[in-house]
């Protein structure tokens, strides 16, 4: 395991910050100097377009960049240019080697952004670099990944007082939730995590904001609330393991299902949890109901959402090749165990997904948990607070559903589905081109009604004036269409006419 743990001085700190700006050394600027085929090989981790790109080039930007997109040694005397080397070695960030005269990254200090401006994040090197593969620390603090993008996407924009950041890792999320949040707590067992979540904080100006605290799950946030919690936790379902960035610790799924239970009970009234989970498909269970029961114990609203299905052999092996193993001396042994591991506990899957819930002191939580392995539009965290807004709105009677006036969505088109040349189409289509990209099937007297909600009347009024148009009972056709009116406003092809006033906040307490 690593021992030394990085640190600066807050003087170093601003002339590191100092020297980046100065650079250019943003998302951008690294984009532009490389080029799209190195930029788009540099994805893959494979650097040798970028090292030809910038091959003889001595510029500040271009020395940052060989230093740390590319990892590869940097001369001295030229890295001195552009950087305070010393201050970076004592505070070791970086290593020298003093009989070539150059200096090598220990751990990596990347560009990153959001629409609203630019950040650096401080994380270890990226492993399998160019296809080198090699066993990596157990306490190795992943940097930008799919996982920390996704969740950033999933999570709800909206201004909160409090949020915690769990399993905060190198700060990513930290630094997005500081955006629209007052204070930021930032948690992890990992005082590795730690000590580069804080250089990522301090080296964004962000030291006062984000409070960094160390400790597992919610221990160090005992008895304390928040408006919103984003978290990925270390989700890998195993018989256990040692790589803290992936190993909760716990057998199977259970820390998933801690992070949900327990959870729940550190949010404020409104408060949001948002969190990426994998979960066990147990042979003779149901995995809806199993989930259902972890969601059904916080009282919450809730929104699970399965994105894909792992064979277990597959996923085994896609961690072990995460981790550095694949081909090492243990991989069989470690291999075997794991699948042997799965099958004592009839383990047939892994669902990898999505788990939202919603603090909303409703004595009858909404509960939707799906399958939806389908395209979508990131990103999500608009749409994600919006479902947990509507299903509040529909707390009403059917009477009440009745009397609202309801508008399309502006996402919302109609097809029609039929052979060519035929009189009618077969079938109607509703399709959102946002969000989940629901596509849902209409009948005629429901694509009506959908197409004539324009805000100015009533649902009811329109059920009737289409019960005369289809020569219908009304009082049929409104129980038929009532079910499906509050499912096409629960899915966003339908929004009550007043919800843009009347769209819940979570709570600022400002």
């Amino acid at each position: 395991m690593t021992t030394r743990l990085p640190g600066l001085s807050t003087d170093d700190i601003a002339r590191l910050r100092d020297a980046l700006a100065a650079a250019g050394y943003t998302v951008d600027g690294v984009r532009d100097l490389l080029g799209a085929r190195a930029s788009a090989a540099l994805d893959r981790n494979e650097t040798t377009p970028g090292r030809l790109a910038v091959a003889g080039r001595d510029d500040a930007l271009s020395l940052l960049t060989r230093l740390w997109s590319l990892q590869e040694p940097v001369e001295w005397p030229a890295l001195e240019r552009a950087l305070p080397v010393e201050a970076l070695v004592a505070g070791g960030l970086l290593i020298a080697d003093y009989d070539d005269d150059t200096v090598s990254a220990v751990v990596d200090v990347r560009p990153y952004a959001d629409d609203a401006g630019d950040w650096w994040v401080v994380a270890d090197l990226t492993p399998g670099m160019d296809g080198h593969r090699a066993p990596i620390a157990a306490d190795h603090v992943l940097g930008l990944n799919a996982a920390s993008s996704t969740l950033a996407q999933l999570t709800a924009r909206r201004p909160a007082a409090r949020a915690l950041d769990l399993g905060t890792g190198c700060g990513v999320q930290s630094l997005h939730l500081a955006r629209h949040c007052d204070h930021i707590v930032a948690t992890d067992v990992n005082p590795r995590a730690l000590a580069l979540a804080s250089l990522t904080a301090r080296l964004n100006g962000l030291a006062d904001t984000i409070e960094l605290r160390a400790g597992s799950l919610f221990a160090p946030v005992a008895g304390e609330t928040f408006d919103l919690i984003a978290t990925n936790p270390p989700f890998v379902v195993s018989p256990g393991g040692s790589h803290v960035y992936r190993d909760g610790g716990l057998p199977g799924d259970e820390i998933s299902r801690r992070v949900v239970v327990d959870g729940a009970a550190h949010l404020a009234e409104g408060g949001l949890l948002q969190s990426l989970a994998n979960w066990m498909h147990v042979r003779g269970q149901d995995w809806q109901d199993r989930l259902g029961s972890w969601v059904a114990a916080t009282g919450c609203d809730a929104w699970v959402i399965q994105r894909e299905v792992e064979d277990p052999a597959e996923y085994v092996e896609l961690w072990l090749r995460d981790s550095g193993e694949a081909g090492g001396p243990r991989y069989a042994q470690r291999y075997a165990a794991w699948l042997r591991w799965f099958d004592e506990n009839a383990v047939e899957g892994i669902g990898f997904g999505w788990i939202a819930l919603r603090r909303s002191g409703a004595a009858d939580p909404v509960v939707r948990i799906e399958d939806w392995p389908h395209a979508v539009e990131q990103p999500l965290g608009d749409h994600v607070a919006a479902w947990f807004d509507r299903a509040a709105a529909l707390r009403i009677d059917d009477d009440a559903l009745l009397g609202a006036r309801l508008t399309m969505a502006a996402d919302l088109v109609q097809e029609q589905v039929g052979r060519p040349g035929e009189e009618g189409p077969e079938h109607l289509v509703l399709r959102q081109r946002r969000g989940l990209l629901r596509a849902v099937t209409a009948g005629t007297a429901e694509a009506g009604l959908v197409g004539a909600c324009d805000g100015t009347l009533p649902v009811g009024a329109i059920v009737d004036a289409l019960a005369t148009v289809l020569e219908t009972d009304a009082a049929a056709l409104r129980a038929d269409l009532v079910p499906r009116v509050r499912a096409l406003v629960q899915d966003g092809f339908l929004e009550l006419a007043q919800e843009a006033a009347a769209t819940e906040e979570m709570p600022t307490n400002r």
